[in-house]
């Protein structure tokens, strides 16, 4: 029992039991059941080979998580405790009786326990319902049948629960469903009233920003009390009127010159310190000042959709984020920086926290705005249809809601609140919502109209999304197909196998969800196989295969792109240069189509186990070839070279998404694979920062049959530099030559680490040292013939996976 002498953590000393059996281990607060298991060596390592389904055993029980703790005096007055997370239908008790219970993983609960509460040793104990046994009994009990997608998660039924909808399987899920506590336990002694909740709002203008503040609370008696904020050496307070039950009043400081906050790459990060003081009680809040809108407005293809920061429309570079791990103890504060930081390093300013997922502890948004990265925030549901015909249910939805906008209204990185993930779509889905579309539209609007209620009722500075992909508030039309307005999910290529190239048939305003997968690193695929298991048709290698018919899509595109390989590494390398070739032909496109275009998020950030996905970081934080061809493709400034369908001529664009107009040197070269590099000539040109623009065009008979173009750029300023390659045709269709490439590890005089590389012929996709720990300043490269490439190391990366031996990769023939 930690604390001061108002509020104390309870989190040392638990012991976790299963109920009706001997089991009994340590239990970390926070932490979850499966984790807790693990460190005691009670089961298997659940992500090894095919152990998921054994360990199903371990959700359908029920658990108990108990301590003990002493209070010295005689515990008078009003004494409450807060859980921020549970996860998710549990019963409390406190010395033997039942204090509350909490029926979501995504709501703060706070518990009277005066009453319980005892001078000297206090028993403390919380019982896990079985999730999935929860979720099985509440159908069971609807009167009719709500449908979940069976076809991705194992689990049925977690639309009737409030918790991590991914933790019931999908397509990139293991399916453990766990159980745990996931923030802190506080014991608070209370006053008059329990400071409960905050909401920050902001007002720009002429230079000033004002900050609307409500405190939420809940009052035992009438009182006269003083409500106080500091912020910046400034101090506001007032006095005001308390009454019993729930109750709001507001306060507000005004900042004469404030120092705004940016998206990365457009400027600085600064971010104040917020203290909200009530009654003895405090909540600290860290903000940044910034202005946020989403322009919507009408243009003669349809509606726009971009995002205005203090000003100035940023293109959002970035990618889907899902929970850290499939075991909740593993997501860090440490991991999850790791993960965000890697994001950050490949030039990505916005990530789309997905409404299967979770929302995040307070810290994982602080990181966020520490590091100038926005956030997409979906409400957490996720492609089911769900039972908002309950009036429970529901509440607890609008209790979550309102929660939750208060709790993250004072991030600065928080771009927008977006309803739900694919529910208009879902409602097409199933064969219950197809026979009677009008009940399960019926049961949408009403899920969807509280969480816009929510938003009303709280004003966020952050705008309002109705769904995703949506064409806009109250049109159910096609977000997966209709390019002209709203958000866009594009799954062609991947779930309909198309060519790359068809990412090329649609100009999204903004693309929040598209993806391609690829196998994980040789060193991840051996943290979970056997020898004898890596084959892509192995049971275990399928296992670990979440999509259906995934594994054999992967080898039918690295057989349309590449000449087919000699063996499994090859494979699973290919894999990844296959998928970062997807993802570069979409983006570089889509970008090159700026102001029309003004988003990219592609599917997905990071991984939850070790599995074959459509992740640019794979489990563990390191990064597949995607992740350094992102680098690369999301580079504030980019010149990529673009096929015209019309007349085939090669378009060159230049792409300035940094914050000020800049002058580059664009030089521009033909290299044949068989012979040298010959210059096509320099051309020197001003990007605007609003608009993609053409800079020259090339003729396709000028390459030849047995070249490819090799682009080279340098902004005036040096501060942009940057290279890219346009192939016109397939790897496969070259004539590709064996280079003998040196590779020379060494120090500089900067005391850095530099790799140089060598090669005799130019060599495509040259990697090294692939799935190990070292972050490259490039990898997955070009090499022109007697050119040499220094990839310097720029980051140590720490993981628990064991070490691999450094390795050199490039395409063959």
């Amino acid at each position: 029992m930690r604390g001061t002498h108002s509020e104390w953590l309870l989190h040392d000393d638990w012991i976790l039991a299963r109920i009706g059996a001997p089991t009994k281990v340590p239990f970390a607060i926070p932490g979850d059941v499966h984790s807790a298991l693990l460190a005691e060596e009670e089961i298997p390592d659940p992500f090894w080979r095919d152990t998921e389904t054994s360990l199903d055993w371990v959700h359908e029980s029920q658990w108990q998580a108990e301590t003990t703790f002493t209070m010295e005096a005689d515990p008078t007055g009003a004494y409450c405790l807060t859980l921020d997370s549970v996860d998710c239908h549990a019963i409390l008790f406190l010395n033997g009786i039942e204090i509350g219970r909490c029926e979501s993983q995504f709501l703060r609960y706070d518990f009277d326990v005066s009453k319980a509460l005892q001078k000297g040793a206090n028993r403390l104990a919380i019982r896990f319902l079985s999730n999935s046994r929860e979720a099985r009994d509440k159908q069971d009990q609807f009167p009719f049948k709500v449908p979940h997608i069976f076809w991705n998660c194992r689990l049925p039924h977690y639309n009737f629960l409030r918790k991590a909808q991914c933790h019931a399987g999908w397509d990139w899920n293991i399916a453990l469903s766990p159980l745990g506590i996931y923030g802190t336990v506080r014991l608070r002694k209370l006053s008059t009233v329990r400071l409960d909740d905050v909401m920050v709002r902001q007002h720009h203008a002429d230079g000033v920003v004002r900050l609307d503040i409500t405190a939420f609370y809940h009052a035992d008696e009438p009182a006269e009390l003083t409500l106080a904020a500091s912020l910046d050496g400034q101090v506001a307070s007032q006095a005001i009127t308390v009454w019993p039950g729930e109750g709001k009043a507001d306060l507000s400081i005004t900042i004469d010159q404030p120092r705004l906050w940016w998206p990365i790459g457009h400027g600085e990060q600064p971010l104040y310190d917020l203290t909200i003081m009530l009654d003895g009680q405090s909540i600290e809040r860290r903000i940044g000042l910034r202005q946020i809108e989403l322009v919507t407005d009408r243009d003669e293809i349809g509606n726009r959709f971009a995002f205005r920061v203090n000003g100035r429309e940023i293109f959002c570079r970035g990618a889907n984020w899902i929970p850290a791990d499939a075991l909740p103890a593993r997501a860090t504060p440490d991991h999850v920086r790791d993960l965000l930081t890697s994001a950050v390093e490949a030039n990505m300013n916005m990530i789309r926290v997905w409404g299967g997922g979770q929302y995040e502890p307070d810290w994982f948004y602080d990181l966020c705005s520490e590091l100038g990265l926005l956030v997409w925030h979906d409400f957490m549901f996720a492609c089911n249809l769900y039972p908002a015909s309950d009036p429970d249910w529901l509440a607890l939805v609008r209790r979550e809601a309102r929660q939750q906008i208060r709790r993250l209204s004072s991030q600065p990185c928080m771009a927008l609140w977006c309803g739900d993930n694919e529910l208009v779509g879902a409602l097409t889905w199933y064969e219950e919502s197809k026979k009677d579309r009008d009940r399960y539209l019926v049961m949408y609007d009403r899920l969807n109209h509280a969480l816009e209620e929510a938003i009303h009722a709280e004003r966020p500075d952050s705008p309002f999304w109705p769904s995703s992909p949506s064409v806009g508030p109250l049109n159910f039309g096609d977000g997966w197909h209709d390019d002209t307005a709203g958000d866009m999910h594009f799954w062609d290529v991947w779930h309909s196998a198309k060519d790359f190239e068809h990412y090329r048939s649609v100009q999204p305003r903004f693309c929040s969800e598209f993806g391609f997968q690829s196998f994980p690193s040789k060193r991840v695929i051996e943290s979970f196989t056997e020898p004898q298991d890596r084959n892509v048709s192995s049971p275990v290698m399928e296992t670990h295969q979440r999509n259906e018919g995934g594994n054999s899509r992967i080898v039918e595109t690295i057989a349309r792109y590449f000449r087919f390989p000699d063996g499994f590494d090859d494979l699973t390398y290919l894999s990844q240069i296959s998928q970062g070739l997807a993802m570069k032909t979409a983006i570089e496109y889509w970008r090159s189509a700026k102001p029309r275009c003004m988003g990219t998020l592609y599917w997905q950030l990071n991984d939850t186990w070790p599995v074959a996905s459509w992740s640019g970081l794979e489990y563990g934080g390191g990064w597949k070839l995607l992740h350094y061809m992102a680098r690369r493709f999301y580079a504030p400034v980019l010149v990529t070279a673009q096929p015209d369908r019309a007349c085939g001529d090669i378009i060159l664009t230049a792409i300035n998404d940094s914050p000020t107009p800049l002058d580059l040197t664009l030089s521009i070269a033909k290299v044949e694979l068989q012979g040298g590099v010959k210059a096509f000539g320099d051309v020197h040109v001003t990007c605007p920062m609003g608009r993609a623009m053409e800079v020259t065009r090339i003729k396709r008979e000028a390459l030849g049959e047995d070249a490819f173009l090799h682009l080279n750029w340098l902004s005036k300023d040096g501060l942009h530099r940057g290279e890219n390659d346009y192939l016109p045709k397939r790897p496969k269709d070259f004539n590709l030559p064996t280079p003998s490439i040196s590779l020379d590890e060494h120090v500089n005089d900067k005391g850095e680490t530099e790799i140089t590389l060598l090669s005799d012929k130019p060599a495509f996709f040259v990697t090294y040292h692939h799935g190990g720990d070292r972050i490259f300043s490039d990898n997955c490269v070009t090499l022109l013939p007697d050119r040499p490439k220094i990839l310097t190391v720029t980051r140590q990366r720490r993981s628990h996976l064991p070490p691999i031996e450094a390795e050199l990769s490039y395409l063959k023939q």
